[in-house]
């Protein structure tokens, strides 16, 4: 019996010593979880053995339970090399549309020929998916989710719409003279003068310039009119076709009050505080303002419109008129020329943003993450990797920093959480163990010799 013993000893012995370094092998390895062999021992009994003098039948292995303790972060230069911080996995399919999910938090993320993101075995990472102007989580089922894929394409063009402006006229300014006509092409003729670039349909650029004509004070105080020229062609502000009758016809005359600030449009007060009345410029299909336009391209139908201020209106942005020099505060516009993908980012939220050349942002998706009741009844499947089973229960999908799961950090690897340190310790103990029970082995050979030699 003593040899089934410490038969059991040397097995046990060789479990925690495989145990061990395995733990060793995978200290580099991304998202490894280290494991721990369990121990108990075997005791073996009827009604009509003594349980007093009882020895026990030796030893046997109950468990390689993993430790899922979180590993220290690496930072890296690639946004896609994801890393959990807290509860949570990464949700992995084998096959476009497949449902068989793994599950990793080894988020050494790369761009496959077809530009899906996938790990190093070619496994695509689900997403969930998101409305592409607000990044919203239309759901966090994993049925509904799907293999992220970063488009190549490039981001469509966005007609102007709107054009907001804000700026100071000086005060202090000599007005050009009424006997003069405004001309674009003299500078004598008007005060100030900037501009900006707006977008048509096609994306292709147009400037749009603004002229500031200070009145005569004698005649009509505190007032300037704006002209607007669109690739130097006159305006006409109710048509917003070209205007080529002298004089031109401004398109708003700004009245601003004793404190320098706006108080009527073209002689009427004002219907919104602090700033100017809208001017819109008419646009249907070729005609308004898009007859301008030599290209087959056109402004949207509901016309560009002016806009006095800042597109937030900002309180401290509003025109003013004070005693100095000619400022612009403010001068942008909503439309957008054909943009390329200039960069990929990942929030802590896991939402996945594509940042284009002319400015636009996309949401493409969110990243899924999964948590589960049990993570030490996973099963594991190799490549960092785990499946469901019964004793882990079914997977619970939700979005990253939500709950009990951990956020995302990008350009960021979870390391493996294994301590070289307490791993070499038990190699050692591991190592005297199983001495230990050969030397027990040795010791009952040598008894069962003596017996043998008995005469």
């Amino acid at each position: 019996m003593s040899f089934n013993i410490a038969l059991t000893g040397l097995a046990a012995a060789q479990k925690d010593l495989d145990v061990t370094a395995n733990n060793i092998a995978n200290v580099n390895t991304t998202g490894f979880k280290e494991s721990r062999a369990e121990f108990a021992d075997v005791y073996a009994s009827s009604v009509f053995s003594s349980g007093k003098t009882k020895n026990g039948d030796g030893v046997r292995t109950t468990m390689v339970a993993q430790q899922f303790h979180q590993g220290s972060l690496q930072f890296t230069s690639n946004s896609l090399d994801l890393a959990i911080t807290g509860e949570g996995y990464f949700a992995m399919s084998n096959d476009l549309g497949a449902q068989d999910f793994t599950y990793t938090r080894a988020g050494a993320f790369k761009l496959d020929k077809d530009n899906f993101i996938v790990d190093a075995s070619g496994n695509y990472l689900q997403g969930f998916p998101v409305d592409e102007a607000t990044g919203d989580t239309t759901s966090v089922s994993l049925s509904t989710s799907s293999a992220l894929q970063i488009p190549d394409a490039s981001g469509s063009p966005r007609a102007t719409e709107n054009v907001y402006s804000s700026f100071n006229l000086d005060s202090t300014a000599d007005a050009p003279g009424s006997a003069i006509d405004f001309d674009p092409a003299d500078n004598t003729t008007y005060n100030s003068s900037t501009s900006t670039t707006v977008y048509d349909s096609l994306g292709e650029p147009h400037v749009l310039q603004y002229f500031f004509v200070k009145e005569d004070p004698s005649v009509t105080p505190n007032s300037w009119q704006v002209y607007g020229t669109l690739d130097g062609k006159m305006i006409d502000p109710t048509t917003g076709e070209e205007q080529t009758t002298v004089p031109y016809s401004p398109l708003i005359t700004m009245g601003f009050d004793s404190s320098g600030l706006p108080s009527e449009s073209d002689g009427v007060p004002n219907t919104s505080p602090n700033t100017f009345d809208e001017v819109v410029l008419p646009a249907t299909g070729t005609t308004g303002l898009s007859s301008m336009l030599t290209n087959g391209a056109s402004f949207p139908d509901t016309g560009v419109e002016l806009n006095w201020r800042d597109e937030a209106g900002t309180a401290n942005k509003v025109p003013t008129q004070f005693a100095s020099n000619f400022e612009v505060k403010a001068l942008e516009q909503d439309g957008a020329t054909v943009g390329r993908l200039a960069g990929v980012d990942i929030g802590t939220d896991g939402k996945i943003v594509a940042s284009y050349s002319n400015g636009d942002t996309s949401f493409l998706g969110q990243v899924a993450m999964v948590r589960f009741s049990n993570s030490q009844g996973l099963q594991q499947v190799g490549d960092t990797s785990w499946k469901k089973s019964l004793t882990s229960g079914e997977p619970i999908a939700g979005e990253p920093g939500s709950g009990t799961l951990g956020s995302i950090n990008s350009s960021a690897l979870e390391q493996s959480n294994v301590n070289l340190t307490n791993e070499l310790v038990d190699l050692i103990s591991a190592q005297r163990n199983f001495q230990a029970n050969s030397r027990a082995l040795e010791v009952n050979s040598t008894i069962q010799q003596s017996i043998l030699q008995i005469r």
